[in-house]
C-alpha cells in the first residue's frame, strides 16, 4: 500500500504533464491536422496582397485618382494590419496564413524597419529648423518663443500670414539678426543672408524662395518651399495635381542651383515615399531617413501620421533629425543638425 501511494500526487491524480512534453504532444497534433494548410486562406491572401502592395507600390497607378500618390503617403501604416493579422492567423490555427503574415512582416522590415531606430549622432555644426506656422495659428508669439528657444542657426518659416510677419519679426529679432520673406515663406538667421529671391513653383504667388547663408563653413544654399496642399475627395480622389507640378517646378530650380552645399526646407504635402516628389527627392537626401529618430511624423500635429514637413541637404551631411513640441500650429518644427 505504501508503494502505490507514494507513485501518486499529493491530490489523487497522476503527475502533471512536463511544460515540454505537452508542446510537443499538441505539435505532433497539428502536424497529423490535414486543416492547417486549408484554414485561413483568406488571411493568407490580405497578408500576400499588403506584402505586395509594400513592394510594388511604384508601380501603383496614379491616372484615377493619384491612388498611388495616396497610398504612398500612409505606405507604413500598412505594418498595423500585420499584428492582426497575425492574431487571426493563431487564432485559426492556420501555417498557411503563418507563413503569408512572415513574409508581409519581412517586406515591411526591409522597406521601414531602418527608421524605428534611432540613426542620430552627436555631431554638427549647423542646426536648421523648419515650421509651418499656420495661417489661422492662434498663438503666433508663443509659437515665434518656442522655435526661437531650439536653439536653430537657421529657421525657415512656411504659411506666414502677412498680417502675422510683424509678429515674428518681432520675437525673432533678439536670436536672429537677419531674416527675409518672401510671400508667404521666410528664413530667419543667425548668418547672413545673400542673392535671396522668389523661386516660381507654378502657382501665381510666391511660396517658395532661396537664398544663401554665409556659414562659417562657407555660403550654402538654402531653399525654403510650401508645395500646394492635397485632398481626398470622394469624387477626385487625391487632389495633388497642382502639387506634383510645383514639385517638378521646385526640382528644375535645385538641378539649377550653382553652389555644391544645399539645404531644402519647407512644407512639400508629400513623404519620402511618394513618386510624385522624385524630381526633388531624386537629388536630395533627407535628414530623416539618414539620420532621423524613428519615422518623424510632423502632421497633423494632435496625432502625427505623416512626414510632410521635410529637412533634405545636398553636399551636406545629415548628423541627427528629429521633431520639436508642438507650437499653436497644425504642423510640428522639425529639426535637424548637420556637418557643413
Amino acid at each position: 500500500m505504501a508503494q502505490a501511494y507514494m507513485t501518486e500526487t499529493g491530490n489523487g491524480g497522476s503527475e502533471p504533464e512536463r511544460t515540454g512534453t505537452r508542446f510537443r504532444r499538441r505539435l505532433s497534433e497539428l502536424r497529423r491536422d490535414p486543416g492547417i494548410w486549408r484554414r485561413g486562406k483568406v488571411t493568407a491572401a490580405v497578408a500576400v496582397l499588403i506584402a505586395l502592395v509594400m513592394i510594388f507600390h511604384a508601380d501603383l497607378p496614379n491616372r484615377v485618382g493619384n491612388t498611388g500618390s495616396l497610398i504612398e503617403t500612409f505606405l507604413p501604416w500598412l505594418g498595423l494590419l500585420v499584428p492582426v493579422l497575425l492574431v487571426i492567423a493563431i487564432w485559426r490555427t492556420s501555417a498557411t496564413a503563418l507563413i503569408a503574415i512572415a513574409l508581409a512582416a519581412g517586406v515591411w522590415l526591409n522597406l521601414f524597419g531602418g527608421l524605428v531606430t534611432d540613426k542620430s549622432g552627436a555631431g554638427g555644426n549647423l542646426m536648421v529648423v523648419t515650421h509651418n506656422v499656420d495661417a489661422d495659428n492662434p498663438d503666433q508669439r508663443g509659437t515665434a518663443a518656442k522655435i526661437a528657444a531650439s536653439g536653430a542657426d537657421v529657421l525657415a518659416l512656411t504659411e506666414l500670414k502677412a498680417s502675422a510677419v510683424p509678429v515674428y519679426e518681432g520675437v525673432l529679432a533678439a536670436t536672429y539678426k537677419y531674416h527675409r520673406v518672401e510671400g508667404t515663406v521666410g528664413v530667419w538667421s543667425k548668418y547672413p543672408l545673400s542673392d535671396t529671391k522668389p523661386v516660381d513653383i507654378r502657382l501665381g504667388w510666391t511660396r517658395a524662395m532661396r537664398t544663401t547663408v554665409h556659414s562659417k563653413e562657407g555660403p550654402i544654399g538654402v531653399y525654403v518651399a510650401h508645395l500646394p496642399s492635397v485632398r481626398v475627395k470622394l469624387k477626385a480622389g487625391f487632389t495633388a495635381n497642382q502639387r506634383d507640378n510645383s514639385a517638378e517646378a521646385l526640382g528644375q530650380a535645385l538641378a539649377a542651383e550653382p553652389l555644391q552645399k544645399v539645404v531644402l526646407l519647407g512644407d512639400l504635402n508629400g513623404t519620402m515615399n511618394d513618386r510624385a516628389l522624385s524630381p526633388v527627392t531624386s537629388q536630395m537626401r533627407s535628414t530623416q531617413g539618414a539620420a532621423g529618430d524613428g519615422f518623424g511624423f510632423s502632421w497633423p500635429a494632435g496625432f502625427p501620421m505623416a512626414r510632410i514637413d521635410q529637412i533634405m541637404v545636398r553636399g551636406v551631411t545629415p548628423d541627427a533629425s528629429w521633431t520639436l513640441p508642438a507650437t499653436g500650429s497644425d504642423h510640428l518644427p522639425v529639426a535637424a543638425r548637420l556637418t557643413v
